[in-house]
């Protein structure tokens, strides 16, 4: 019923409370003060004004006994204190001759505090206790001895305005709580809505920034984060992380309406679109910064691209493998004819290759077209990683060397096994080839071990070779990009593919000493459903 104003969050009700202690307090410390002042000797013409003066120290010391040693926590105790104070003010009343002493507006004042703590017929109850004392000890009063009429009326009075206040009262209380319930549900919902858009901001692959008036950061995401390659950017100067980020500002502040061109906050990192926004807060001038990682739109475009060619290819395979496949049988019965000279031999051997690429060409836009889903499973990479060297030495040249490192930890992981061999397979054998060509004899060397940051397994494939220049590091993963003469250009983007079909990653890392590092980090198997 009431309980519910007495927990632990009903602030309101505890200061209404030591309010109502306060009230009682006041009265009684007034009351004491009169019967001590001039007007002790007024009291004696009061028929028991003895016993005003001993029910005043009463009231005095009974509130303070209640107010220092009880602790009213439950309505029960609430219900018991108003009653107390009614029955006490009452026996005031009757001692201090009625209606004219003034007692019964206290009394008034009393019911309309506990009517504040207690809600529907408990209320109620107290304003009619206290209406039944007025009224009573008025007509009790004026028959023991003779007084005026109007006593009657300002008794009938004072009773009205017990069960009015008590009304009022309790309507007001019912309003304020329908009000304080409200505005807390609201501030509830706020308060929820802000998490989720916090958790929204944090969670949106776009990058969110804002920047105040002398360009520190104020807010930044997870994805603005990652792009700049800071996480510990809030209250700091944008300008001293990225001063590219402020020249695109100063450009969009000379023209809001220009196209800005995308850059690069790391020379391997992705190309970014930035676009903003200008803000006004509180008479404070802000801007909204988005970043936009174009290479997902680029990959999601090369996905599209090379989709259509595959369904192209598929169409047209057997029409150009038909061509393709006289053209060879032909330049192979050329190059076996003795009648051809020197020369003429050396452009049938040519023929032969470049029909060779091209079939080689088609085979794997093919593959893109329909490659087969992913079937990941549970693998101890060490042992798999021993088995996929021991197979390949078996069939290496006496020129090519692979050499295997594996340090101790948990080496384990969920990958389609046909996905992996094909990716490091292609890996192992562009090491081999630009080693090779670097040097006397052609060595790759696998490093497997687990990253301590974060516990995940990587796989390292290192050669000496001349590298990949500065300037093609952002090309290499992308499709029908090459360096070589007889290279399709697929490789590198199949294996990434591949590495990302199963949650792995694949990346490019330059050697300190010269030659390539390309970088599988596995996804780790509880973290994969």
């Amino acid at each position: 019923m009431v309980a519910d104003l007495f927990a632990p969050g009903a602030v309101q009700t505890r200061r209404m409370l030591r309010l109502y202690h306060l009230y009682r307090l006041t009265i009684g410390i007034a009351l004491v003060l009169l019967i001590s002042s001039e007007m002790d000797s007024k009291l004696l013409e009061v028929a028991n004004g003895q016993l005003f003066r001993v029910g005043s120290w009463t009231y005095l010391i009974l509130n303070i006994l209640v107010v220092v040693l009880a602790s009213v926590r439950s309505p029960a105790q609430v219900f018991s204190l108003a009653l107390a104070d009614v029955l006490l003010l009452a026996g005031l009343f009757y001692a201090g001759g009625g209606t004219p002493s003034g007692i019964g507006n206290l009394m008034v004042a009393s019911v309309a505090m506990s009517n504040v703590l207690l809600r529907g017929r408990i209320g109620l109850l107290i304003a009619a206790v206290a209406t039944i004392a007025i009224v009573y000890l008025s007509f009790y009063l004026n028959y023991i001895r003779l007084a005026h009429t109007a006593d009657y009326v300002q008794a009938g009075t004072l009773g009205v305005l017990c069960f009015a206040v008590s009304f009022m009262v309790q309507a007001l209380c019912r309003l304020l709580i329908t009000s304080e319930t409200l505005a807390e549900q609201r501030a509830h919902d706020v308060t929820n809505l802000e998490e989720l858009n916090g958790v929204i901001l944090q969670r949106m692959r776009t990058g969110i920034m804002v920047l105040d008036g002398e360009q520190n950061v104020q807010l930044v995401n997870q994805g603005a984060a990652k792009l700049l390659g800071n996480d510990a950017l809030t209250g700091e100067p944008i300008n001293a992380h990225a001063p590219e980020l402020i020249e695109r500002l100063q450009q969009w502040q000379t023209n809001p309406t220009l196209r800005l061109k995308s850059l690069k906050f790391k020379p391997t990192g992705p190309a970014v679109q930035v676009s903003f926004i200008g803000l006004r807060v509180r008479e404070q001038t802000q801007t909204l910064i988005f970043l936009e990682d174009l290479s997902q739109i680029a990959q999601q475009a090369q996905q599209l691209k090379l989709a259509a060619l595959g369904r192209l290819t598929a169409g047209i395979a057997h029409e150009i493998r038909n061509p393709l496949g006289a053209i060879s049988h032909a330049g192979q019965l050329l190059h076996e004819s003795d009648e051809l000279s020197e020369p003429d031999h050396r452009l049938t051997q040519i023929i032969q290759d470049q029909c060779k690429r091209m079939n080689l060409i088609i085979e794997n836009v093919l593959q893109l077209s329909r490659r087969r889903q992913a079937e990941p499973e549970m693998l101890d990479l060490a042992h798999w990683l021993e088995r996929f060297v021991g197979d390949f030495r078996v069939s290496a040249q006496g020129r090519q060397h692979l050499h295997m490192y594996v340090t101790d930890g948990p080496l384990e992981t969920r990958m389609d096994p046909h996905h992996l061999t094909q990716v490091l397979d292609n890996l192992v054998q562009n090491g081999l080839r630009y080693s090779g060509q670097q040097n006397g004899q052609a060595q790759v060397w696998l490093n497997l071990f687990v990253e301590q940051s974060n516990g995940l397994p990587i796989l390292e494939v290192l050669d000496d070779g001349p590298g990949f220049p500065k300037d093609q590091l952002q090309h290499i993963f992308e499709p029908f990009f090459t360096t070589e003469v007889k290279g399709t250009g697929l490789g590198l983007y199949i294996s990434r593919e591949l590495c990302e079909s199963n949650q792995a990653h694949l990346d490019y890392r330059p050697r300190e000493n010269g030659g390539s590092c390309m970088r599988i980090t596995f996804a780790h198997p509880r973290r994969l459903s």
